[in-house]
């Protein structure tokens, strides 16, 4: 699943990151590693650009750059 996919509250973990190495880099730099829990925090009122927790920061994504983070979503045990 792409984080771009992810719906507002859901928790995962970025599986993979398939963007040029310069702006891979550049989220990498921001938390975006594979490994990493991110957070759907919240969608601008047209849906686009989403804030994502990553590594204790918020981060606001286009839904292009997101569509390339691939995620396991995490299930919440209640």
């Amino acid at each position: 699943m792409c984080l771009s996919e992810m719906k507002v509250g859901q928790h995962g973990r970025l599986e993979r990151v398939d963007l040029p190495e310069e702006v891979g880099d550049h989220l990498a730099h921001m938390g975006f590693l594979p490994g990493a829990g991110v957070h759907v925090l919240r969608r601008a009122p047209g849906g686009d650009p989403t804030v994502y927790r990553v590594d204790g920061i918020e981060v606001a994504l286009r839904r292009e750059t997101a569509s390339h983070l691939f995620m396991i979503p995490i299930e919440k045990v209640q």
